[in-house]
């Protein structure tokens, strides 16, 4: 079978060099490594399930755009992967609620993701934030998926995925749903604030300057750069030595992923440095790698009629390919689709 992979990443604004590292460059790459193999990658925008808590519907649309600009400004390539937004392939709402029949109540209250986000508040939280699993799961069922890229955060949801897909089959007596399996990216770089090494990078952040964000320009990156919080000892060349020193790691980090060498590279080069050193050299590497980057989104940014209609071509694409399952899905439950 041709190795088919399907990922999705909420819509969100302002996106960070967090983003980019954490998430975005991973697909560029995996693109790049099943398109060489002769498969194919779904990539899309998960606005159904940005609405499990509320938006505002104005932002939506615009995350929506902003975050599509940003991953085909930073190398995801429309004509080698399908990207749509995923609102606009209405048969992941229908085939959600044809598995929400199949889901159980017990394998969705096992979902530890669900106790994080509703927090204190169980009772208040939307039933689209207890069932979003079972969304998921039609995300990568819908398009027959042999691979979905997972973090230790989404295995137990690639699992629940596979369970429904299993019971499907065996109550229906059907092969319909492909079982998809695991595939473990490469370790994503976890990049911190600029102010404060124990917390992640964010937009959500009052301070702008916590973060390097995909728009800032030179001057910006390199501003923020030199009043990155550190500390006053210089680098040393065991990265061991830098587990307790959360700021130091965390600029070390962002050199050795921008780089694509270990941290013991980057620290054999810099060791016995102070950060007057070694910060000019890590704003010349994000600068770089980012001036493309920005550059293309803001071009992409200007066209939004552009935007929509990548968009709307990866979800013709989209329709294409989900409707046999979709259709397959209604016929095994014995529903009639047609108007006679």
């Amino acid at each position: 079978m041709t190795k088919r992979v399907v990922s999705g990443i909420q819509p969100t604004g302002n996106l960070h060099l967090g983003n980019y590292l954490g998430a975005i460059r991973n697909w560029v790459r995996l693109q790049d490594e099943v398109a060489q193999g002769g498969g194919e990658c779904f990539f899309f925008l998960a606005d159904l399930h940005a609405i499990t808590v509320y938006n505002e519907p104005a932002a939506l649309r615009a995350n929506v755009r902003s975050m599509a600009a940003a991953l085909i400004a930073s190398g995801v390539d429309p004509d080698k992967s399908v990207l749509f937004n995923q609102a606009a392939v209405s048969a992941h709402a229908e085939l959600a609620w044809l598995l929400n029949c199949t889901a159980r109540i017990g394998w969705l209250n096992r979902m530890t993701q669900f106790k994080e986000k509703s927090g204190k508040d169980r009772e208040g939280a939307s039933i689209g934030l207890f069932a979003y699993p079972v969304l998921q799961a039609a995300d990568v069922l819908i398009y027959k998926a042999t691979h979905v890229p997972v973090g230790d955060d989404q295995k137990q949801h690639l699992e629940l995925a596979r369970d429904i897909a299993t019971k499907f089959n065996t109550d229906f007596e059907t092969d319909l749903f492909v079982l998809p399996e695991p595939m473990i990216p490469p370790a994503a770089a976890r990049i911190m604030s600029l102010r404060d090494g124990g917390s992640k990078m964010s937009k959500s952040d009052p301070s702008d300057m916590s973060r390097i964000n995909l728009t800032d320009d030179p001057d910006a990156i390199t501003a923020k750069l030199r009043k990155a919080r550190t500390d006053p000892e210089p680098l040393p060349d065991d990265p061991a030595e830098l587990a307790a020193r959360p700021e130091a790691r965390n600029l070390v980090g962002i050199y050795a992923a921008l780089a694509d060498l270990p941290v013991a590279d980057v620290l054999a080069r810099f060791a016995g440095q102070g950060f007057g050193a070694f910060k000019p050299a890590l704003a010349e590497i994000v600068v770089e790698t980012l001036r493309p980057i920005s550059a293309r989104l803001s071009e992409l940014e200007t066209d939004p009629a552009e935007l929509d209609r990548l968009l709307a071509a990866g979800a013709a694409k989209a329709r294409i390919a989900a409707e046999p399952v979709v259709a397959g899905a209604y016929d095994a439950l014995g529903l009639n689709r047609e108007t006679r």
